[in-house]
């Protein structure tokens, strides 16, 4: 079967029984009983189902709101592993900005033959409805969560990026308040970074980046689908947080290039809006003219410059896995430097050689859509059966450009409260860094998805994955700590310019 994967507390599974840092959290694991663990994390899943935190499953007739299995036992970033990836997250966004201001503008990178321009213009992804169209102070991606995975102690690659409308913050925060209220003594044991002040930062960034002429105030709203929507929770608990309205597209008309909200009281000028509403449904003018998600006109607002949407319409082709796979290029191109997070190795489906080498090993690599995302549309070789592997044979042969590769990486493990007791299982990870005007923060945090079935490698929530709590440990006196009642703030920051 091979060496087992690296476990990050465990380490290597070396003689002293866990990573020499983290021998305390494991003393913990093995000093607290297991029925006190159980209790802890049903109490933290009780609430979590009081307080409505669920998500939908689309498709299913029968309990198709659930929580998010949540885990107690949290995942672990050393200092230094963090300032790592905080530097690469930083130049890997920074590079998908000037990538999606290039593409809409001077397209360079297109003339200079760094990317094929079919991938680009003939991507479904792509919106030419906004080519030209620059956003207030050039910010394309505010809001950016960066899929990681760990295969050792210093070996992280980046599985996808998220450019569009990335979800799972909430998910960090809550898990951050249980775990601060049912296992106060791992604060006691280790400097934290906190994470709950989150929402004051986004709403700093949407504020950053209202159009210019605005006042010194902006009107800022979260634009929601509706309480059908999978993510609903997340988008009322950030308005919530960030203590601005929730809207839907009834709450909101454009008159004269100016969106504005109605409110009991008449209509009130909205300067910002943060949606959670795909491209296809924004505007019913521009994009898919059945939509009754989108504002009729918005598009012409923003155009104009009079609003400033978070994230910017076309940030999908920056989530195109066939885009990513050119990532190292695009990051050298506008860095100038190599990107600091490499990819996972991948095959492009489109080249015919690729094409080969992927139809020749189905049951040994991880096949993806390009334009896939919750687990779905994916085939995992070695534990697909052969009616699978013939499936997604019959289909790269008859649309391969819809497909990318890649080979099954032997995933990180973390100890995780299972049936049979504490048990590896195989992790990935969501940092979330945010885009404005003053420069580029990284949440010292951040989303670790769990798969809970033994042995696999789908973490998604849709394919019955969890969440666990991150934590960041900090290694310098006056770094802002989680505090042991959850108040407190800390932001990794990289500011470019020296603008604060």
């Amino acid at each position: 079967m091979g060496t087992a994967p690296f476990d990050e507390i465990m380490g290597a599974g070396d003689a002293d029984g866990a990573r020499p840092e983290l021998r305390e959290l494991c003393g913990w694991l093995t000093d607290t009983p297991d029925g006190e663990l159980r209790r802890r994390q049903q109490s933290a899943e009780t609430t979590f189902r009081q307080l409505g935190i669920t998500f939908a499953v689309y498709g299913e007739s029968e309990a198709s709101e659930r929580i998010i299995p949540f885990d107690i036992v949290p995942r672990v970033f050393l200092a230094d592993e963090w300032a790592r990836l905080s530097e690469g997250l930083v130049q890997r966004v920074e590079a998908i900005n000037a990538f999606l201001v290039d593409i809409y503008g001077e397209q360079r990178i297109l003339k200079e033959g760094v990317l094929p321009a079919d991938l680009i213009l003939g991507n479904a992804q792509f919106r030419p409805e906004i080519a030209g169209i620059r956003p207030p102070h050039d910010v394309w991606a505010h809001i950016c969560g960066i899929d990681l995975v760990r295969t050792g102690p210093d070996d992280f690659f980046v599985l996808e990026d998220n450019a569009r409308t990335p979800s799972g913050v909430s998910y960090m925060l809550e898990n951050r308040e249980a775990m601060v209220r049912l296992c106060p003594e791992l604060f006691a044991k280790f400097r934290v970074a906190a994470v709950d002040s989150y929402p004051d930062r986004l709403l700093e960034t949407m504020r950053s980046v209202a159009p210019r002429g605005c006042g010194g105030r902006p009107t800022c709203v979260v634009l929601t689908p509706g309480h059908y929507n999978s993510a609903y929770y997340e988008h009322s608990f950030l308005a919530d947080s960030m203590g601005v309205e929730l809207v839907e597209a009834a709450d909101l008309v454009v008159d004269d290039d100016v969106v504005y909200m109605r409110t009991i009281e008449g209509r009130v000028r909205v300067d910002v809006i943060y949606r959670r509403v795909d491209d296809d449904f924004l505007d019913p003018l521009v994009f898919r003219p059945d939509s009754m998600l989108g504002v009729p006109g918005l598009i012409a607002a923003y155009a104009a410059g009079n609003v400033a949407i978070i994230n910017a319409p076309g940030n999908g082709i920056a989530d195109d896995k066939a885009i990513y796979s050119y990532m190292p290029e695009i990051v050298k191109f506008y860095s100038g430097s190599e990107a600091r997070l490499p990819n996972v190795e991948t095959y492009r489906c489109r080249e015919p050689e690729a094409l080969r080498y992927v139809l020749d090993h189905l049951d040994e690599l991880v096949v993806k859509l390009v334009d896939g995302s919750g687990g779905y549309g994916m085939l995992v070789g070695p534990t697909a059966s052969k009616a699978e592997v013939e499936r997604f044979r019959a289909a790269l042969i008859a649309q391969p450009e819809r497909y990318i590769a890649q080979p099954t990486l032997a995933l990180s493990t973390v100890p995780t409260l299972v049936e049979q007791g504490v048990a590896p299982r195989h992790v990935d990870f969501r940092p979330f860094v945010l885009s404005g005007a003053k420069g580029v923060q990284v949440v010292p945090g951040g989303l670790t998805r769990v798969a809970l079935r033994e042995g696999s490698l789908v973490v998604n929530s849709s394919q019955g994955g969890g969440t666990k709590d991150s934590f960041v440990l900090m290694a310098e006196q006056g770094t802002m700590t989680q505090s042991m009642s959850g108040i407190g703030g800390g932001m990794t920051q990289t500011l470019r310019g020296g603008m604060l």
